[in-house]
């Protein structure tokens, strides 16, 4: 992804507060917070320390760059899982998403596919907590109102020695955190797949919708879910990746 692509993809976040009402230094206290509560928790985890963390991006990089990728949304259905494993296509699932792997066809085939969670928390805990127990990495996203979300989801990876990554949606520069811009889970896993040198021919997205509600969402206002989803869109079409 080019820089200036990146800036924008950041710089939209902007609009997204205004748009809704929301403060910057919310975002920016519960990205802090989530940092600090990694770093006391890495004297046991080491996993967790932002070298340990490097790494697991790292890694994680290999695989995104290596061949096709699925990106799942929230309205994902088996028989995205079943294009996706017949494509030859590696997996990010977007939150709640991952749930609908247990779905597919070829269960353990699609987990084995499966590179990452990209979540904010808000999912269904129980499926979240089957790709902890896999050891899958999770890139777990600070905002201003989910700090018990990622409280009570880092409980359960911790528990399971789960790789993380960090993502904020701040403007400033967080050591050991990064920001790929977007805004729902998503978009932002789009981003961030282009944030580690993923090409936009590369990615594929299923369950993507924008008319209704995906079944995978988590707890949401309806209303202001539809506007969330209208930004998905947006950012979608400014990263060039089509739905």
């Amino acid at each position: 992804m080019t820089g200036t692509l990146g800036s924008i993809l950041v710089q939209i976040q902007d609009d997204i507060r205004g748009d809704f009402g929301w403060q910057l230094q919310h975002d920016l206290d519960s990205a802090k917070d989530l940092m600090w509560y990694c770093e006391s928790k890495s004297k046991t985890n080491l996993l967790w320390s932002k070298d340990g963390r490097q790494r697991t991006l790292l890694q994680l990089q290999e695989g995104l760059i290596s061949g096709p990728l699925t990106v799942l949304g929230a309205a994902a259905e088996p028989s995205d899982v079943r294009d996706a494993i017949v494509g030859g296509q590696r997996i990010i699932a977007a939150d709640g998403a991952v749930g609908v792997l247990n779905e597919s066809e070829y269960p353990g085939i699609a987990w084995d596919a499966l590179l990452c969670v990209v979540s904010d928390g808000d999912g269904d805990m129980a499926d979240l907590t089957m790709a902890a127990e896999r050891g899958v990495p999770f890139v777990l996203h600070a905002h201003g109102d989910n700090i018990q979300q990622w409280i009570k989801l880092l409980d359960v990876l911790f528990l399971h020695g789960t790789p993380l990554i960090l993502t904020h949606q701040t403007p400033v520069e967080l050591e050991g955190m990064c920001n790929p811009g977007g805004f729902t889970d998503g978009d932002r896993a789009v981003c961030f797949a282009l944030s580690q040198n993923v090409e936009r021919v590369q990615i594929k997205l299923r369950g993507f919708q924008t008319e209704s509600i995906g079944r995978w969402t988590g707890q949401t206002n309806p209303e202001r879910k539809m506007r969330k989803l209208e930004w998905m869109k947006r950012v979608l079409d400014i990263a060039g990746v089509r739905m």
